[in-house]
């Protein structure tokens, strides 16, 4: 068995993020088809999407507070720049496009995060952003600073943003299937926390029994049914105008 590893980084490395790997790599296709020109991504990750999304682009950047292990050179238009934001260290109007998914939910500053990427768009440009559906979670994930609703996502963007529209990512009835398994694993694994300490202790003392639960979880739903959780495809997925029901919440912002 290979080592267990944080389950906020997730990868087709590892069969047992096939579920989650297929949603992030839907949303990277949406948002390439919804780019041009210069494109800031910010959160590199695990740089999977980079591939997805710089044949869209003139000029791509992708920005992360680590150094991802890519397995192949970049791109000849991109370019990758160690980063921690806010702030995002670019000059005013920079860029025509910039996406983040899967990030804002960790960004304790989340106003001037999308302030700043506001000021390094230029007039017109869209800012693509992705998170967790709060509503859908299934438990507290002490990695995430906060999660949404769609009215609050829309909120904020809309503090900086003169038009945002909200879409959610949804999965058809195989992913539902694993996702009532993945309910009931945790819910066999909550069940222990009767004084509901998970919403109790910092964030920091429950990162690691977190991570060792969700990936263990992770790994006995992929042996209990391997076809089901290694046959998902981001095809199991879809991105539709937002409703309840949605794994994540997918807005369009337009300055």
């Amino acid at each position: 068995m290979s080592p267990l590893h944080t389950a906020e980084r997730v990868s087709d490395r590892d069969a047992s993020d096939n579920y989650v790997f297929q949603r992030s790599i839907l949303a990277y296709h949406e948002a390439a088809s919804l780019v041009a020109g210069d494109v800031l991504e910010i959160g590199t990750g695990m740089g999977y999407g980079i591939d997805v999304v710089a044949p869209a682009a003139d000029r791509f950047v992708t920005v992360d507070k680590n150094v991802p292990a890519l397995r192949k050179p970049l791109p000849a238009n991109a370019e990758f720049r160690r980063m921690t934001v806010p702030p995002i260290e670019f000059p005013d109007g920079s860029f025509d496009c910039a996406i983040s998914l899967q990030v804002i939910e960790h960004i304790a500053r989340d106003k001037e995060f999308v302030r700043e990427v506001s000021r390094v768009l230029r007039s017109g440009g869209r800012f693509i952003v992705s998170t967790p559906n709060a509503p859908m979670s299934l438990t507290r994930n002490p990695w995430h600073v906060r999660e949404y609703t769609a009215l609050q996502l829309t909120e904020l963007l809309q503090g900086c943003f003169s038009e945002v529209e909200c879409r959610g990512v949804f999965g058809n009835d195989r992913i539902m299937e694993y996702y009532a398994a993945n309910k009931a694993g945790v819910e066999r694994i909550t069940r222990f926390d009767p004084l509901d300490l998970q919403h109790r202790l910092p964030a920091w003392m429950l990162r690691l029994p977190y991570d060792l639960l969700n990936r263990l979880n992770r790994r006995r739903l992929l042996a209990g049914n391997r076809s089901l959780t290694s046959s998902i495809t981001m095809d199991d997925y879809c991105v539709a105008p937002y409703g309840e029901g949605c794994f994540d919440l997918f807005c369009i912002a337009r300055k």
